[in-house]
């Protein structure tokens, strides 16, 4: 017996809401992702539940994380009798997934607010290891800086620290229509799979992440200018990189060889004395 309407929510810009209502692109993102009985799925920002329904449903059970209060009672309400619905009101990058994981492996999904993707991007970087794949929503040039190559004008810091870790796949294009109320941009569904720890950087991420920070701040420098605060002219050759070349230009890889040598030329750390 389907439930009685409830009036419509409106969206709230602060926190970047644009709902998701296009039956066929709501099919096709869940077919994409393939929900299986058996999985362990966590929803990101499920809104007013337009992939939180059909998910609940061939799943049984799901987790979502919702930061807007008042949409919490429209999806307890929404899920009723289609299947067991915990709902986590939180700001998603103050939840800690590893944790959620209970030990199992999670598979992450949705529509991910723009104005904060990248931040929750790198966020389910520092848990990766409790996640078996993730499937977003973002905007279309977004996914486009994640899956970029070298060479490409949007290729930079995103896609370098994603490709390391994760396989990227753009998988859909979404126009606004699909939207209410429709965005000023284009978007796309991105499925994003976890390297094996044997296929990621062997070296620490804050390290990696200060060369990679360093080396896109200023594109238009080469990287001898724009390392020199972290490596000079003969350690960026001894890291097999030309020293010449752009940021832009370095496979992920080049990345990598150019933190590992950065770790082995700073300084030890001075001890710390304590004085009676």
């Amino acid at each position: 017996m389907p439930h009685a309407a409830t009036p419509r929510h409106l969206h709230k810009k602060q926190f970047g809401q644009h709902f998701l209502h296009d039956a066929r692109i709501i099919e096709a993102i869940v077919r994409a992702i393939a929900p299986r009985a058996d999985d362990s799925v966590v929803e990101i920002g499920p809104g007013d539940g337009a992939l939180t329904l059909p998910l609940l449903r061939a799943l049984g059970r799901l987790t979502v994380i919702e930061l807007d209060r008042d949409l919490v009672p429209r999806l307890q309400h929404a899920a009723q009798g289609v299947g067991e619905l915990s709902i986590i009101n939180a700001d998603v990058l103050g939840v800690a997934f590893t944790a959620l994981a209970q030990g199992k492996r999670l598979r992450v999904v949705g529509n991910l607010p723009y104005n904060i993707s990248s931040p929750i991007l790198f966020h389910c970087l520092d848990h990766i290891d409790a996640i078996t794949d993730m499937h977003f929503m973002l905007q279309q040039e977004v996914v486009e800086r994640m899956a970029a190559a070298p060479g490409s004008k949007v290729y930079g810091r995103l896609s370098v620290m994603l490709q390391l870790t994760c396989r990227v796949e753009p998988l859909l294009h979404v126009p606004p229509q699909a939207f209410r109320p429709p965005p000023k941009v284009d978007s796309a569904v991105v499925r994003l799979v976890p390297r094996p720890p044997s296929e990621r950087p062997d070296v620490d991420a804050p390290v990696l992440a200060n060369v990679v920070r360093a080396a896109f701040g200023q594109r238009r420098k080469t990287l001898a200018n724009a390392l020199r605060n972290l490596l000079d002219v003969d350690a960026i050759r001894k890291a097999g990189v030309d020293p010449q070349q752009r940021a832009e230009q370095l496979a992920p890889a080049a990345f990598v060889a150019l933190a590992r040598r950065h770790a082995q030329e700073r300084p030890p750390a001075t001890p710390i004395t304590f004085r009676p």
